[in-house]
């Protein structure tokens, strides 16, 4: 996979929409080469939904969530509790990094349709609707937080550490 960082002097949606999929990227990156029963390894005995698996899964969830939901409106497709792991999922982790890219590209079809200032449709009661340009940066500070999760993941299933 090659990964590319976004030109010093980009734009802003450029610049913006270039960290982010740097940070996607680097998630099927950090799941290279491991096999499903590695993925699934709960590795942190106070985090037992801690897995690869669910990481990858929760990425998919916040992109959808973000995106979807709370800009695009699609409240239907709110289901799952935002701050709880789910369960460890049992889909093989090439399916799982499957789904998180083809919402990632759903994602990105809807920054590419709509205006960095234009705000969400709905936000969860007692929060803000926030513009679209806050949804990217927040997309990029999860992202970035949970690949540091997967770091931690990677390094105690096979001693691997890149980025």
């Amino acid at each position: 996979m090659t990964r590319q960082r976004p030109p010093g002097d980009a734009g802003e949606r450029e610049m913006l929409a270039g960290l982010l999929d740097w940070q996607r990227q680097t998630v099927r990156l950090k799941c290279q080469d491991l096999d499903d029963e590695q993925a699934r390894l709960a590795l942190l005995p106070a985090s037992p939904r801690m897995t690869i698996a669910t990481v990858v899964a929760h990425l998919r969830w916040v992109e959808l969530a973000w995106f979807e939901v709370s800009f695009l409106g699609a409240r239907d497709l709110y289901t799952e509790d935002p701050l709880e792991l789910p369960a460890p999922p049992m889909a093989p982790l090439a399916h799982l990094l499957d789904d998180y890219d083809a919402q990632c590209d759903r994602s990105r079809q809807i920054v590419a349709a709509h205006q960095l200032d234009e705000l969400e449709a709905w936000a969860p009661e007692g929060l803000e609707l926030v513009s679209l340009r806050w949804i990217i940066g927040h997309l990029i500070e999860e992202t970035a937080r949970h690949l540091g999760h997967l770091d931690a993941l990677r390094e105690l299933t096979d001693g691997a550490t890149f980025y």
